[in-house]
C-alpha cells in the first residue's frame, strides 16, 4: 500500500483551530491521509511521556508515524567525538520513534566540510558501519534507517551515494527526495523517463525489495548554482519536479513507498493532491 502524508503540520492545522501535537493524528486522518512525519530536526527535546501519548493516538487513528532525526548529524566528520554525537542523535531518535510506535528514522548523511568529496564519503561509510553496530547492540535492529538524498553541492547524498550507503546493511533503505535530486542536478527531472531512470538505478543497485518500500520526500524546490535554495508549494510553475510522472512509475513497478510531502506550509494539502493523482493513475491501469 502506498501511503501519503505531511512532514509536520500545515499552516491550515493552526487556522483550523488546532494547536496540540496530540491533535495531529485525528487531523491527518480527517484529511484522508495515512502517515505523518514528526521532526526531531532541531533536537531530541520531546519527552518520552509525550512520545508514548502520541503513539497511542496515532495507533487509535491508524496513522503511521515516522521521524526525521536532528540536522546536526554528519557521519563524514573526521572528529571521532563528533561521530559519537551523531550516533547518539540516531540512537536518541530511535528511542523516541519506538515509543511513538513507528519504525522509520530519516537522516541526512553528512557534508564534505574541508575534505574532498571522496575523502568525506569514505569517512561516512566507515562511520555508518559503526552506527549500524551500535544500533544493533542497543536493540533497535527491528527499525529502518533511511539516509536521504540531498540537494546542496557540499552535502553528501547523491542518488549513487545513498545507494552505496543502503547496501551496507538490510536495515538501511533510501529516502529518495526527488526535489533534492532535481535541485542538485539543476533540474534534471523533466518527466516520467527521468523517474524511470532513477527507479531502475535503485532496483539494479539495492534490489527490488528495498526499492519497493523506499521512503520518499516530495516537494518543489527552488535551486541555484549550488543546489537547493528553498522549498515551494505545488502552486509554483517555475521549479519542479511534477508528481504525475512519478505516480506512473510507482504504478508501473508496483511500488509501495511511504510518500511524505515537504511543501512549504501546504504539505498536507499537497499530499492530498499527490494521493489523488496516484489513485487516478491506478484507476486507469
Amino acid at each position: 500500500m502506498v501511503k501519503f502524508g505531511p512532514a509536520g503540520n500545515s499552516d491550515s492545522f493552526y487556522t483550523d483551530g488546532y494547536s496540540s501535537t496530540l491533535d495531529t493524528a485525528t487531523w491527518v486522518k480527517n484529511k484522508g491521509l495515512d502517515v505523518f512525519e514528526y521532526s526531531l530536526s532541531r533536537g531530541l527535546t520531546i519527552t518520552d511521556d509525550l512520545c508514548i501519548k502520541l503513539g497511542k493516538v496515532f495507533k487509535e487513528n491508524n496513522i503511521e508515524i515516522t521521524v526525521h532525526a536532528p540536522y546536526y548529524i554528519n557521519f563524514a566528520n573526521p572528529d571521532d567525538s563528533m561521530i559519537e554525537k551523531s550516533i547518539g542523535y540516531i540512537l536518541g531518535s530511535l528511542k523516541k520513534l519506538k515509543l511513538m510506535g513507528g519504525n522509520r528514522c530519516i537522516f541526512h548523511p553528512g557534508s564534505c566540510g574541508k575534505l574532498s568529496r571522496q575523502e568525506a564519503f569514505d569517512n561516512l561509510l566507515k562511520n555508518i558501519k559503526k552506527l549500524i553496530k551500535r544500533v544493533k547492540e542497543e536493540g533497535y535492529d527491528d527499525m529502518l534507517l533511511c539516509p536521504e538524498t540531498m540537494g546542496k553541492s557540499q552535502q553528501l547524498g547523491t542518488l549513487e551515494e545513498v545507494a552505496k550507503i543502503c547496501n551496507l546493511d538490510k536495515m538501511l533503505i533510501p529516502t529518495i527526495d526527488f526535489g533534492h535530486i532535481n535541485a542538485f542536478t539543476q533540474g534534471s527531472i523533466k518527466g516520467e523517463e527521468d523517474y524511470d531512470r532513477i527507479i531502475n538505478y535503485l532496483i539494479e543497485t539495492i534490489g527490488y525489495e528495498k526499492t519497493k518500500i523506499m521512503h520518499i520526500h516530495f516537494s518543489k524546490i527552488e535551486y541555484g548554482p549550488k543546489g537547493e535554495l528553498k522549498h515551494l508549494t505545488f502552486e509554483d510553475d517555475k521549479f519542479g519536479p511534477e508528481f504525475d510522472g512519478l505516480a506512473n512509475i510507482i504504478v508501473k513497478y508496483k511500488l509501495s513507498p511511504i510518500i511524505i510531502c515537504e511543501s512549504k506550509g501546504t504539505q498536507a494539502e499537497d499530499a492530498i493532491k499527490m494521493k489523488k493523482i496516484y489513485q487516478n493513475t491506478m484507476s486507469q491501469k
